[in-house]
């Protein structure tokens, strides 16, 4: 479970960053899956650290997306 939540936080970093935002919902229900699989996944001690590694990529994933959509969202309603 700790290197799902490593692999799905990196991938919705990576749409995060790489989207500009017109994709920010799918990589924030990525990265809410990689949260989920992180703390399931620091249960297990011999995966801890990669889950812990995972569940910080999947936090930064979800406020990098949702931060991005919010601000092509606003610009959007700027230019209306």
């Amino acid at each position: 479970m700790g290197v799902a939540s490593l692999v799905l936080g990196i991938i919705s970093i990576v749409i995060g960053l790489f989207s500009g935002g017109v994709l920010g919902w799918l990589g924030a229900i990525i990265a809410i899956i990689g949260i989920v699989l992180g703390a399931l996944g620091k249960k297990n001690p011999e995966s801890k650290g990669i889950a812990t590694g995972g569940l910080v990529c999947s936090i930064i994933g979800l406020i990098l997306c949702l931060l991005l959509y919010i601000a092509c969202a606003a610009c959007v309603g700027a230019l209306v």
